[in-house]
């Protein structure tokens, strides 16, 4: 069970498994470089020389020599009086010696005596002498100081490394809990930008994400809203409509009014639902929408402009100005225009020329731009950037004159499909003015 809990703990944790990573590659570099390191200096060491050791007389002449057995033994000497007797010496330092009983002892006078020293022949040094006299190697050279060392750096790198890597995965874990919360439906959840890395960049792309995503949504879910709500008073109209006829009392001039108020009602219900699944589509990036192709501008506006009978205004000497673009969504973008100047624009006037509803085509560079102007009252600037959402309509002007809030939304909708923008501005004299700037040579994003 232990080793369960270890193995789902190592396997959630990123930190821990990057750092131990990072810790076992030091490591294995470590003991790599310090094999190297001994193999090197004992290849190129050269062998000990044997030290031999003399015993000297007072003339400085050789009584005896040898050499040590091996590391820690007394060194034995074979001496010849001047008598001739033999006499066997060992030598050895009091560090080493083994017991008082065992170190022969000698009298002043005597070859290596020294005197104040621990014993005769001793070659005891006094303990505390400088480094240069004891030639002693610094304990990080030696075999086994080279491997403290490099364990005491491993140490240092695991432990600067730990807060290094902890920070980056502590980034990710917030990242991870911003993406469980909103998967859970949280759509409002943002998780926090630090530094300028890839974690970073990750962050700022989910916070774009999570929020034209959440932005979708609530687009949907006004839509629905509105719709629901739009679909309603034409049903009921409708419904009425249909009691109305079918009552003993009504008479041919009733059944007749009837009648038209449901086909006028059914009218705006088709009407509806039609702009309603434009603009689904329309929010959907991948949805086909029709081909690209050369549209001819001048010739569509004079054809919408004579349905409404509004003003067209084209640059001399320019018979046509083409777009990319498809041609039923830009034929609507005209329309939905000169409907919405003529809905609200007309001012209770009835001639043509009287509502002053005037559609000019101008190029600058490789921008075409169309401008539909009347002479209505104008928008207040606070609705400017609103009259462009689905389903807003002015204050009061839904009742008067009828539509379902959805024209503006759908020029919108169109123009960015195609590269462009509209935007809405007053007329000079009264009125308003709605701008539409379409690129000439940028492919239509359909």
């Amino acid at each position: 069970m232990p080793i369960r809990s270890f193995s789902r703990y190592w396997s959630r944790h990123l930190y821990l498994r990057i750092w131990l990573a990072v810790v076992l590659v030091v490591t294995l570099l470590m003991l790599v470089v310090g094999w190297a390191w001994r193999a090197t200096v004992e290849h190129h060491a050269a062998p000990p020389t044997p030290r031999e050791w003399v015993v000297l007389n007072a003339q400085g002449e050789v009584l005896a020599s040898t050499t040590r057995a091996g590391p820690g033994a007394p060194l034995a000497f074979d001496l010849t009086l001047p008598d001739g007797q033999q006499l066997q010496l060992q030598v050895q330092r009091n560090g080493e010696r083994s017991g008082e009983r065992d170190r022969p002892q000698a009298m002043p006078g005597m070859p290596g005596f020294v005197p104040g020293g621990a014993g005769p022949f001793s070659s005891h040094l006094p303990p505390h002498l400088p480094p240069h006299l004891r030639k002693d190697m610094p304990w990080w050279a030696k075999p086994s100081g080279f491997f403290w060392m490099l364990g005491l750096i491993g140490l240092a790198v695991a432990m600067g490394l730990y807060p290094v890597v902890r920070r980056l995965t502590q980034r990710l874990e917030g990242l991870q809990r911003g993406v469980q919360r909103w998967g859970e439906g949280d759509l409002s959840v943002r998780v926090p930008v630090q530094g300028d890395d890839e974690v970073a960049d990750l962050s700022k792309r989910f916070n774009a994400a999570a929020e034209r995503i959440e932005g979708l949504m609530a687009s949907q879910k006004s839509l629905l809203a509105n719709a629901s709500h739009e679909l309603r008073s034409p049903l009921a109209r409708i419904r009425m409509g249909l009691e109305l006829m079918g009552s003993a009392t009504a008479d041919a001039s009733a059944q007749a009014r009837s009648r038209a108020e449901i086909l006028r009602n059914m009218a705006e219900l088709d009407q509806l639902i039609d702009e309603i699944l434009l603009a689904s589509r329309l929010d959907a990036q991948e949805a086909d929408i029709g081909t690209v192709e050369a549209v001819d501008l001048v010739g569509l506006c004079a054809e919408e402009c004579a349905r409404v009978g509004a003003t067209l205004e084209v640059p001399p000497g320019q018979p046509q100005l083409e777009v990319p673009g498809v041609a039923k969504l830009l034929r609507r973008l005209v329309r939905n225009l000169l409907e919405n100047a003529r809905r609200y624009g007309a001012s209770g006037q009835s001639a043509p020329e009287e509502r002053g509803i005037a559609l000019s085509l101008t190029q600058q560079g490789s921008t075409v731009r169309i401008t539909v102007c009347d002479h209505g009252p104008g928008v207040p600037p606070e609705y400017r950037e609103r009259i462009f959402e689905p389903f807003f309509r002015l204050p009061g002007a839904s009742e008067r004159v009828g539509g379902v809030g959805l024209g503006l939304s759908l020029v919108q909708s169109i123009a960015k499909r195609h590269g462009g923008r509209v935007q809405c501005t007053d007329r000079p004299g009264g009125g308003a003015c709605f701008e539409v700037s379409l690129p000439q040579s940028k492919t239509a994003n359909t």
